[in-house]
């Protein structure tokens, strides 16, 4: 069943808290693994599964960093994984599969944003292949343990990928890096993976999602200077936000991704991308706000980037 790119009306919105979207939702029993799930968002996403009854796996790339993170938490575990580097990923997916359990939750929550030009793996650009091709070889590598019959996949996208498309001609940014459209590349990449996996899933009773969290200050903006902040008028020189109105704190940042792995108002759905606890309009042409650009739902761009994906990477759990 595809599932129309239109809101639901949940009843939730941009201001809705993880912990009220979870309001009377059992999870005791449940396996989630959240990555980056120490940090910002994922923190906060952590924080409020366990509180509904989860048990997480919370991949880092800084475990020491992830555990002094988290303590206090219960039901929470730390692993090692560097999502730009695919040995890595082979190597966490092996542990966990080792462990013989299923993952009832995936969360992908992780990623880098607006970073200055870096190469990982082969000379892969950075963003693309941290956001993207990392957690691409994750799921595929842990597939065999993602429970059939319920599961669901959270891929977590941005509004920036309103910035770009997939650039077919020169995926790694060899020609004019810019940081932001490399972040709009893979970002748009993360909403075409959740469109292309929830084809490929769902005979198996497994439904994938991508979403726009919103705009929160977190670590993710650590790339970006003060005085650039300043000049995107987020904030003044003494760093008060000067757009209040625009950016969202972490609990309520973490609601949309916690809806989407756990609402039972999404049952029988997938494929489609979300933002403020309810499905995106489709973009208005003159809107880089909200809503979904046609590029990033588009089935047969999400079916040649899988196919992509898998080669660069080596890895496909659904390869005839």
């Amino acid at each position: 069943m595809s599932t129309a790119q239109h809101k639901i009306g949940s009843g939730f919105g941009a201001t809705s808290t993880a912990d009220e979207v979870l309001a009377g939702i059992d999870l005791t029993g449940r396996l989630a693994v959240v990555t980056g799930g120490y940090s910002g968002l994922g923190l906060e996403t952590t924080r409020s599964l366990t509180k509904a009854g989860a048990r997480v796996v919370v991949p880092a790339r800084r475990p020491d960093t992830a555990r002094e993170a988290l303590e206090g938490i219960d039901g929470v575990e730390v692993d090692e994984l560097d999502l730009g580097d695919l040995e890595s990923v082979r190597a966490f997916a092996e542990r966990f599969l080792a462990s013989d359990r299923t993952i009832d939750l995936m969360i992908d929550n992780a990623g880098i944003m607006a970073c200055p030009e870096t190469r990982v793996g082969p000379g892969w650009e950075a963003q693309f292949a941290t956001n993207h091709l990392g957690h691409f070889a994750l799921v595929n590598r842990l597939w065999p343990a993602i429970a059939p019959g319920g599961a669901r996949v959270v891929s977590v996208s941005s509004r920036g990928h309103h910035f770009s498309g997939i650039r077919w001609d020169d995926l790694h940014w060899a020609r004019g890096y810019d940081k932001w459209q490399a972040y709009g590349q893979a970002k748009t990449a993360n909403v075409l993976f959740a469109v292309h996996l929830d084809r490929l899933a769902r005979d198996a009773g497994v439904r994938a999602f991508s979403l726009h969290p919103g705009g929160i200050m977190t670590p993710l903006q650590r790339h970006l200077s003060q005085a650039e902040m300043i000049e995107r008028g987020w904030i003044d020189e003494h760093g008060t936000l000067l757009t209040p109105e625009l950016f969202k704190s972490p609990e309520q940042g973490a609601a949309t991704q916690v809806w989407a792995a756990t609402s039972p108002q999404l049952a029988g759905m997938g494929g489609v991308y979300l933002e403020d606890c309810d499905i995106a309009e489709p973009a208005a042409p003159d809107d880089e706000r909200s809503g979904v650009r046609d590029w990033a739902v588009d089935p047969g761009q999400a079916a040649r980037l899988w196919e992509v994906s898998a080669e660069l990477t080596g890895v496909n759990a659904f390869a005839a």
